[in-house]
């Protein structure tokens, strides 16, 4: 009824896997309309791909049993970006942790589910006597976060999916709660799934990094490889565009930007095209492959085509960390 009919995809040939034996952090990046929040939903099974199958313990999602989506429910948690949406301002915090040990079945008692919900608020760095007992606009926006952090932990869960979790708290308190997402990693063995546009913050707590571009991951690997020495123009971008202290900046003095003509695009090639300051003739209408840079990077830029195409299994081995956790590749198209 409305628009002009075109479709937009969101995430194309994008694949993600996670081991449930190991943990690790693995970034999802990109900016605005990247498609990460997307993949998000995706795996969380809010949204299904209309092209392409999401597995849960290798069965299909759309055909599993109400029991086996109960269980996925208690095992895949999002932590959301906007601490002051996730409440009710008509209800205690407390209302907020009762619910899901009730729904779940998790207490046998009151006495039980008692110190289930202290435990939880201990575990991230919350006073259970200061917290207990108040409304939503009595807390922080830290607190308020860390609170759906201990949430999240009283089911147990076997991955966090944390979209943008820190982006509307007060940077004094941005690091109070990544050490407590690194926490459910290293201490509880949860694996995270972290999604973000800040390459600062993916760079301090995650093992892993994979980087959107509209729909599509444009370079993956460890962030010890990729974030020291990106390899595809856009990831070089992002991280120019991280602030830096300069005594040589003053106040309105910009650097310089390049212009694009993004009028009449079709993006039949690279769809970083339009923008990429190395863009070459062949990236309008080619679309590239991935190509292995070292054992723990790969990029799909045309630039790198001399590495040859990857195959699925050398992808996976990008992503090797000390535990061998989780690989988030782009999809061989």
């Amino acid at each position: 009824m409305f628009g002009n009919g075109s479709v937009t995809v969101a995430v194309d040939d994008v694949s993600l896997s996670i081991d449930e034996d190991e943990s690790s952090i693995t970034t999802v990046a990109g900016e605005s309309g990247s498609g990460k929040t997307t993949l998000a939903r995706l795996l969380l099974g809010s949204h299904v791909p209309n092209a392409g199958r999401m597995l849960y313990r290798g069965k299909d999602f759309t055909r599993l049993t109400r029991r086996e989506r109960r269980n996925f429910r208690r095992e895949i948690q999002p932590i959301f970006q906007d601490p002051f949406e996730s409440y009710n301002p008509f209800y205690k915090v407390d209302h907020v942790l009762d619910e899901p040990i009730k729904n779940f079945r998790l207490a046998s008692s009151a006495s039980e589910k008692q110190q289930m919900i202290e435990d939880a608020l201990e575990m991230v760095g919350l006073v259970p006597e200061e917290t207990l007992g108040r409304f939503p606009h009595q807390l922080s926006g830290g607190q308020r976060q860390r609170v759906m952090v201990a949430r999240a932990l009283l089911l147990k869960p076997r991955v966090i999916l944390a979209d943008e979790p820190v982006s509307m708290v007060d940077a004094s308190l941005r690091a109070t709660i990544l050490d407590s997402i690194r926490r459910l990693n290293r201490d509880l063995g949860i694996s995270v799934i972290y999604i973000t546009h800040d390459l600062t913050t993916a760079y301090q707590i995650s093992d892993n990094i994979m980087v959107m571009y509209r729909g599509t991951v444009v370079e993956a690997g460890t962030v010890d490889a990729v974030i020291p020495d990106p390899q595809h123009p856009y990831t070089k971008l992002l991280i120019e565009s991280i602030p830096q202290p300069d005594p040589k900046n003053r106040w309105g003095s910009e650097p310089p930007q390049q212009n694009w003509d993004t009028s009449d695009l079709q993006i039949t090639g690279c769809r970083f095209a339009d923008r990429c300051p190395a863009v070459m003739d062949r990236c309008q209408d080619t679309k590239p492959a991935q190509y292995l840079i070292n054992d723990h990077q790969l990029t799909a830029c045309l630039l790198h085509e001399e590495n040859g195409e990857m195959t699925d299994t050398d992808i996976t081995s990008t992503f090797q960390t000390e535990k061998e956790t989780i690989k988030a590749i782009p999809a061989n198209s």
